[in-house]
């Protein structure tokens, strides 16, 4: 549980609103639901007699109302908090300190959820995702009536048997047993019930019980100009390889080379970053939203939008940094390890960013908003793909892929563009500007080096780079 720090004034550290602090001039007791908001997120504080521009305004009956707001916050909200009279400049304020509480806290029946410098009211999906979340269940691993183990799937069956034999990460003891007790391994039964996630998993229309349940591609001229589409329906472990197969022959060109008589493809994204990224976006979608996976393919970039959110406090700086493993639906990213098709230490990310880097492509930018998650791979224009001189028994389109040394690269340009503007630019800076994983960068410094193109002057610490060609 959170703690809020009582000893030192909270206009001492920040005047302004936020996360955790609210500023109001007046005590209502609609107020209580600002106090809720806070105790069902990371907990806050509202100070009453200051204004939204933190000038202290003073509050009337500042007294009496240090003995009735406790009382109401604990008959209406069923929980306690901290209060204190303080005064600044003559006028009278009071702090109420609200912690985080693990229990969802509802206000008159409504649950309300501090976000950023608002107060949200949970509804619909969202409210279940907060209710599940507070009592340590998540929505793929919920119970749905209605489904047997015998309406599922068999074909879905034999192909998780087939990877998970191959990956083995689950005794064959266990895949030689019945569909019904390989669901209770898969931890896919709650109860008398299947869940959501063996829905998604073993049903070959889950999107007949899940709203939304499958990826939709759309090839654009720009953003206003749909040429044509496709869906990709089945179950999600039928989604993954349907979407990269269709977007490898029909939306995404490749470059033709040849060494000696083998022609060889190369696309504008790699293939296992693809993969990665729409495995990523298969798995931690928020599937109680009802909107399908949509990637949007342009002649200069590929766009995965996925109808999710990061888990609670993270950044897309955490994302990109090491971390821990999160899945939004953890019963469902269970199934893709033991199938052999994930890890299950959070490095999808860094995969990506270092398949890219290998593959001297830029690496995909990653954003995040209140809407979902967006992952973006730019295209190299063609003169970036031309501009190397063809080798004997080969074409002058060497290929995205390809690492020859006369071939720079985008993601070594512009570390070497960023060595220019700052000599002292540090490994964890280059990391941070240019989107980037530190091994990717230490990666492609070393290929710098080996290639005389910049060189260390200095110490490690204290010194700085010199580009030298």
């Amino acid at each position: 549980m959170r703690k809020i720090n009582l000893l030192v004034p909270i206009w001492k550290t920040d005047m302004t609103e936020h996360q955790t602090v609210e500023y109001k001039q007046i005590w209502k007791d609609a107020y209580l639901k600002w106090i809720c908001g806070f105790a069902n997120a990371q907990g806050g504080v509202l100070v009453i007699g200051r204004n939204d521009a933190g000038v202290a305004v003073g509050v009337a009956h500042a007294g009496k109302l240090l003995d009735d707001i406790p009382n109401k916050v604990r008959d209406i909200l069923g929980i306690m908090v901290a209060i204190r009279l303080l005064e600044e400049e003559g006028k009278a304020l009071l702090e109420i300190a609200v912690d985080a509480y693990p229990s969802p806290i509802n206000y008159k029946g409504e649950y309300y959820f501090r976000s950023g410098s608002t107060n949200q009211l949970l509804k619909g999906a969202a409210l279940d995702r907060f209710l599940l979340r507070r009592y340590g269940r998540t929505w793929d691993g919920s119970p749905l009536p209605g489904l047997k183990a015998d309406d599922l799937d068999g074909r879905a069956f034999d192909q998780f048997r087939k990877l998970a034999l191959q990956s083995k990460r689950l005794p064959e003891a266990v895949l030689n047993e019945d569909d019904r007790y390989l669901l209770e391994k898969l931890h896919l039964v709650n109860g008398d019930y299947l869940t959501h996630a063996a829905a998604l998993l073993f049903y070959d229309e889950p999107e007949r019980l899940v709203g939304g349940a499958y990826v939709k591609i759309g090839y654009f001229e720009n953003d206003a100009d749909l040429r044509y589409q496709d869906e990709v329906q089945g179950s999600l472990l039928v989604q993954v390889n349907q979407a990269i197969d269709i977007l490898k022959s029909k939306y995404l060109r490749a470059w033709i080379s040849y060494e000696g008589l083998q022609r060889i493809e190369t696309f504008p994204v790699p293939e296992p970053a693809l993969r990665e990224a729409v495995l990523n976006a298969v798995v931690h979608k928020d599937y109680a939203s009802s909107i399908p996976i949509q990637i949007s393919v342009y002649p200069n970039k590929l766009m995965i939008w996925n109808p999710g959110e990061l888990p609670q406090n993270w950044t897309v700086e955490k994302l990109l940094d090491k971390h821990a493993s999160q899945p939004f639906n953890p019963d469902v990213a269970n199934v893709f390890f033991r199938a052999g098709m994930i890890e299950s230490w959070g490095r999808g990310i860094e995969r990506i960013m270092q398949t890219c880097a290998d593959a001297c492509v830029p690496t995909p930018e990653v954003s995040s908003d209140v809407n979902g998650l967006w992952m973006t791979f730019h295209f190299l224009p063609e003169h970036q793909l031309n501009s190397g001189q063809g080798k004997e028994g080969s074409t002058a389109q060497e290929g995205l892929g390809e690492k020859l040394g006369e071939k720079l690269g985008e993601n070594r340009r512009r570390i070497l563009e960023a060595m220019q503007a700052e000599p002292t630019v540090s490994i964890v800076s280059l990391s941070a500007l240019l989107r980037m994983s530190s091994t990717a960068i230490e990666k492609n410094i070393r290929w710098l080096k080996e290639h005389d193109l910049i060189r260390r002057v200095g110490p490690a610490k204290g010194g700085y780079w010199q580009v030298l060609k």
